[in-house]
């Protein structure tokens, strides 16, 4: 087990390990516990009764978190003619074709958080699939990511919108904004992403879905949250 700094072992006695806590407490202990010299990230956690071995208990989609997640976000656009037009009014970081394809095969240049493409465009945008594939930085229609509507898909992004999908293990692995945000956004922001989870819910998938959540900030402990929790949160949408 790797060795703990005193900071963390400080912010630790804080944490009930035994006790599952509302989302509220659970977010405002979390923005405590964080110590480090930097506007820490607070992401969650979350272990679903689903198996993702099987096609049709694959949980996976969008969502636009209502205050952003604090990062900033460099988006790509593989686009031609009107649409690189559209994709540069939006705010995207690069837009092109052929040669950013070379740029990325010849240079191993990946110096962007996301990548779009037109749906003309794919047939030399799965060139990169070896490279873009492995790092989650391939446009995919279901992420909303293959699309004419480009303007559309760079502000989402730029504004927020993150992509989820269920791992191996069953776990979704989000972020949820930075501890500078104070508790009421980053509670409006899981709010949406909890919304959406739930939505999200294979038919297939039997006995309990929410199994167990977790919060934590960057550097901070992790605290255990009580799913039945969520339906006070989910008020906050109404």
């Amino acid at each position: 087990m790797a060795k703990r700094g005193k900071k963390y072992l400080e912010a630790l006695k804080k944490v009930d390990r035994t006790r599952r806590y509302p989302f509220d407490e659970a977010v405002k202990l979390a923005l405590e516990c964080a110590y480090a010299n930097f506007d820490e990230s607070l992401d969650i956690a979350v272990r679903l009764g689903v198996d993702p071995r099987k096609a049709d208990q694959m949980v996976r989609g969008t969502v636009v978190l209502p205050h952003g997640t604090g990062r900033e976000v460099k988006v790509l656009v593989f686009a031609k003619g009107e649409k690189e037009k559209e994709a540069r009014e939006a705010g995207a970081d690069y837009v092109g074709a052929e040669d950013l394809v070379e740029k990325i095969q010849k240079e191993g240049w990946l110096d962007f958080d996301k990548a779009i493409a037109t749906p003309d465009m794919m047939s030399l945008v799965g060139k990169l699939g070896r490279i873009l594939g492995p790092r989650g930085l391939m446009p995919n229609a279901k992420a909303g990511t293959v699309t004419f509507d480009v303007a559309k898909a760079v502000k989402e992004l730029k504004s927020g919108r993150i992509e989820y999908r269920v791992e191996k293990a069953g776990i979704v692995h989000a972020p949820m904004g930075k501890v500078s945000f104070g508790p009421e956004k980053i509670l409006d922001n899981i709010a949406v992403f909890m919304d959406a989870i739930i939505k999200a819910k294979p038919a297939s998938s039997k006995g309990t879905y929410l199994k167990s959540i977790a919060i934590s900030t960057t550097m901070g402990p992790g605290i255990k949250v009580d799913p039945s929790s969520v339906r006070d949160l989910l008020t906050r949408l109404s």
